[in-house]
């Protein structure tokens, strides 16, 4: 019996690659004489470092870049020599996570930590960059990534904008004479799970800023910004981002990467699952499992278990989630490859109780769902 486990992270309390051991460890307790491919996935910008690390024998870097207020930090990246590519998480050198709340302000935070990981990775030699937009703490449309590569933006004096996101209405003029030209030699990815456009009413601003520490007057003004970062872009650049889906993600930074590196939007699901082959790693599966904290509605939505989902269901293969909080609304996401959901949770428990023993709790639930799996189809032959 051949089981693919390819769960995603639990956030907060488990890897994608330790929730797949996890699953492993369950379905030997079923079946003994198993056959178990650990394949962890994620779907979106954060965890796209970990995937490469965990799921392609990535080697983890560290690098020291300008933090998302212009503090140093450390940040790390990952290489995979072996596929010549590079994972970039945004997240690591310019996310939220990585300020308090006192000092969330988007109209002062850049991406220029971002640009000097891509800068790191460009010094590997690699032909290939996949670059996890998700969990900014930015509004800068990625100048401040564009300018750690050597872009420079400028205003009616022809002087130096500073990268933030509260400089973008004096941009006037866009000068790429200086750009690293290894820039154009590599094939850019930027990962991202939204298609908000730069900006108008969905765009990176409005839906985003405020969540990012933006008050209403600067949520205007910074959709203002990118508008005129926007404009110039077409004007200088012959390119419209504007509308492009995807461009306003990680405030913007999804139209920088479009603009300035000539970057490949796509969602994180299909980039991460191409990468670690998953579609071949369930050839001549009889059950794949998935997972992650949560499953509910939104899960059908470019999640990592809808697509793991899919992928299985084409090749005609059932699959199982297990999720730590089941949701309503699991119609669309049966029809997309789930056919079952199960609790990791054998009864009623405490958010705290349930994350520290995540992992015994999943290999529990994992155990129980092969087992049903096995006593159906036994019934059925």
């Amino acid at each position: 019996m051949k089981v693919v486990a390819a769960p995603n992270a639990l956030k907060g309390c488990l890897t994608a690659s330790e929730a797949a051991d996890a699953i492993a460890a369950g379905v030997l307790q079923a079946r003994p004489d198993a056959e178990v491919i650990r394949v962890p996935v994620a779907d979106g910008g954060d965890g796209l470092v970990d995937v490469a690390i965990e799921g392609l024998a990535g080697e983890a870097r560290v690098v020291s870049v300008t933090g998302p207020r212009g503090e140093p930090l450390h940040a790390r990246y990952c290489h995979v020599p072996a596929m010549d590519f590079a994972a970039v998480e945004m997240a690591l050198a310019s996310g939220l996570a990585l300020l308090p709340e006192s000092g969330r302000d988007p109209t002062l935070t850049t991406t220029m930590g971002t640009g000097e990981l891509i800068a790191a990775a460009l010094d590997l030699g690699v032909s290939r960059i996949g670059v996890g937009i998700g969990g900014s703490a930015t509004n800068d449309g990625g100048i401040g990534m564009a300018a750690a590569l050597g872009a420079r933006f400028l205003d009616d004096r022809d002087t130096p904008v500073e990268p933030v996101g509260g400089e973008l209405g004096r941009i006037r003029r866009i000068d790429l004479s200086k750009l690293d030209p290894r820039v154009k030699e590599v094939r850019f990815e930027a990962v991202c799970d939204v298609d908000n456009p730069l900006c108008g009413p969905n765009g990176a601003a409005h839906v985003y800023g405020p969540q990012k520490g933006a008050s209403p007057q600067q949520v205007e003004a910074l959709d203002a910004g990118l508008a005129n970062l926007a404009d110039v872009i077409e004007r200088d650049l012959g390119l419209a981002v504007r509308d492009l889906p995807g461009s306003g993600a990680a405030g913007g930074l999804g139209a920088g990467l479009r603009a300035f590196a000539g970057a490949e939007l796509r969602r994180g699901v299909d980039l991460v699952l191409e990468l670690v082959d998953l579609d071949g790693k369930i050839a001549g599966a009889d059950l794949v499992l998935t997972g992650e904290g949560q499953i509910d509605y939104q899960t059908a939505y470019g999640k990592a278990p809808a697509g793991v989902g899919a992928a299985a269901k084409a090749r005609g293969i059932p699959c199982i989630a297990i999720a730590g909080s089941v949701g309503a609304g699991l119609d669309d996401l049966h029809a997309q490859g789930i056919d079952a959901v199960f609790s990791l949770c054998h009864g009623p428990v405490t958010l705290e109780e349930a994350m520290t023993h995540a992992t015994e709790y999943l290999a529990r639930a994992a155990e129980q769902a092969v087992r049903a799996f096995l006593a159906g189809r036994t019934t059925v032959d």
